[in-house]
């Protein structure tokens, strides 16, 4: 089944495939911050993890993956109260994790009419 992918759909698993990672470290960081232990270094790296993983996502037309990483690193970046904060990190987070669910199963499933459209544009676009 993995030879009918598009290469498009390759690309973005193997994105996809180094997401699951990146989500765990996203975590280990929403929950130190939630701790009180967050200073600007460790803030820092949580705003340089979703900028990494919103430019791979947007590089294979991952939108909703990396328009919730944009929201969350915006979110992240803000001055405001830690609690709210760390629910709007931890909503974002629990977006990403079902946006990646979509994301993966469009990815491995084939899509139709690759066999369909080989015959190119050149027939008639109405049957008689």
């Amino acid at each position: 089944m993995a030879d009918k992918l598009t290469p498009r759909q390759k690309a973005q698993l193997e994105v996809l495939e180094t997401l699951p990672k990146r989500f765990e470290h996203i975590h280990r960081l929403v929950e130190e911050i939630a701790g009180l232990r967050a200073d600007e270094s460790l803030i820092r790296r949580l705003c340089r993890t979703l900028d990494e993983g919103k430019a791979a996502a947007n590089a294979v037309n991952l939108s909703a993956l990396s328009e919730t990483m944009g929201m969350m690193g915006m979110l992240a970046r803000r001055g405001g109260g830690v609690q709210m904060k760390v629910r709007g990190l931890r909503d974002g987070l629990a977006s990403l994790r079902v946006n990646f669910e979509g994301a993966l199963r469009s990815a491995r499933t084939p899509e139709p009419g690759e066999s369909d459209e080989a015959g190119g544009p050149g027939g008639s676009p109405t049957a008689s």
